[in-house]
């Protein structure tokens, strides 16, 4: 039994330490491509919300993050990378992503997140602390534009998130904890 756990545990690092990496590159390369991943993002997000291009642009500030997750029986994964944009004073923070729970699950996907922050202090406390708690009810089997998968919108306080699957095929269940960080190479 341990063996088996060992194995699955070697699995999810493989797995996750090839999907969420940014590659090789500059840090200005990488600064570039977390930028078209914004831009990209936000391009999807207006299409399937128009609204929420007004909400972005009236609020304090943004995030938007790409992540890839792996759920292997009854533990669950990710990891990622973003950035955080104020609209109140023109700064950009490059931040990471970690997260781990239990439940029942088993899938890849690779998903996106946007943040709203509707107070100045919440954005402020999201970069500075970066934790999120959350549980986790969710279908997808996606590759690019084909197929379908089950997207949310939720509130937590002073922040509103929004999340969609890019590609990939999972179904889970899972209780998880999301950390996020400052970036020490990118800012």
């Amino acid at each position: 039994m341990m063996n088996v756990r060992h194995f699955f545990a070697g699995c999810l690092v493989l797995i996750l330490s090839a999907c969420a990496s940014m590659g090789e590159g500059t840090p200005e390369q990488k600064r570039q491509a977390i930028h078209q991943m914004k831009n990209e993002t936000l391009r999807q997000l207006y299409a399937k919300k128009p609204d929420t291009r007004a909400q972005i642009a009236s609020a304090p500030g943004y995030a938007v993050f790409s992540n890839a997750n792996v759920n292997l029986l009854f533990v669950a994964a990710g990891t990622g990378y973003g950035v955080v944009q104020s609209n109140l004073s023109g700064t950009t923070t490059y931040m990471n992503m970690a997260e781990g729970g239990v439940g029942l699950g088993l899938g890849v996907k690779d998903y996106r997140i946007v943040m709203v922050f509707h107070s100045a202090e919440a954005m402020n406390s999201f970069v500075e602390s970066g934790w999120t708690f959350g549980g986790n009810a969710d279908a997808a089997a996606k590759a690019s534009q084909k197929g379908a998968s089950v997207e949310g919108e939720a509130y937590y306080g002073n922040v509103t998130v929004y999340t969609f699957t890019e590609s990939g095929l999972a179904l889970q269940a899972t209780v998880k904890g999301t950390k996020f960080w400052k970036d020490k190479e990118l800012n």
